[in-house]
């Protein structure tokens, strides 16, 4: 026999005596644990999973844990408010823009970075004008209040 046919037999066996395996699931994340009772590695995001019962343990593999995030106590009483600031940034004033359903009154306050109240005033309308020719080049925080709540602040930048 030839020599390149004893190569072509020999890379032919290797070749059929390898078994492959593939990942079963595309997952977020996983690791290896270990401790006194053994070694475990385990995977995030698995769809797919078996039951292994042993005498003492049964163990659920690929298991995913449902939650569910909801909060207590606390109303989304303005999720129906959208509020617009624009030119920002801004050189002599900015305008406040409140549209949607929303209850009253409504507020805002414009402060400096160090917290110091620069205006505030009440708002009636949709669109209010607040003047800025009076403000020193910087950065100032509008926050925009609902019956004594924060709903949002928004960051003006003065030029």
């Amino acid at each position: 026999m030839s020599k390149a046919f004893n190569t072509a037999a020999c890379f032919l066996l290797l070749l059929c005596s390898i078994t492959a395996t593939a990942q079963q699931a595309t997952l977020a994340a996983g690791g290896d644990a270990s401790g006194s009772g053994g070694t475990v590695s385990y995977s995030v995001g698995q769809v797919a999973y078996t039951t292994v019962s042993g005498s003492s343990a049964r163990l659920s593999q690929g298991v995913q844990q449902a939650y569910e995030i909801y909060s207590v106590g606390i109303e989304d009483w303005a999720a129906g408010m959208l509020m617009n600031v624009f030119p920002n940034p801004t050189t002599d004033q900015v305008t406040l823009e409140v549209a949607g359903s929303h209850p009253l009154p409504i507020a805002y306050r414009l402060t400096d970075t160090h917290g110091r109240l620069i205006g505030s005033e009440t708002i009636t309308t949709s669109q209010t004008l607040i003047d800025m020719r009076h403000c020193a080049e910087a950065t100032y925080f509008l926050t925009v209040t609902v019956a004594d709540r924060q709903v949002q602040t928004f960051k003006i930048v003065k030029n």
